[in-house]
């Protein structure tokens, strides 16, 4: 980890980005003061079509009974929508 000054990141702002994109990370200090810490995001793998309808189908299954309860008791059971096929309304 490398500590560097606000002012020396603004004039090197594109080569601190360049270290950091390598791997590297920095403290940025102002006044002495440590105030931000830049570092590389952690790098993420794409996950292949398979691991993907695994991963769907480990998922918990969704009790639509429950749900529509829930929703009920939060909004009330008033049809807020309507029918949207209805066109005597407008």
């Amino acid at each position: 980890m490398k500590v560097i000054t606000q002012r020396e990141f603004r004039n090197n702002s594109a080569a601190v980005m360049d270290a950091v994109e390598a791997g590297e990370t920095y403290h940025v200090t102002r006044n002495g003061v440590e105030i931000a810490e830049l570092r590389p995001l952690p790098r993420r793998r794409r996950l292949t079509a398979n691991e993907l309808v695994e991963r769907h189908r480990r998922l918990p299954r969704v009790d639509y009974v429950a749900m529509r309860q829930e929703a009920d008791e939060f909004f009330g059971t008033q049809d807020r929508v309507g029918d949207v096929w209805d066109r005597t309304h407008g």
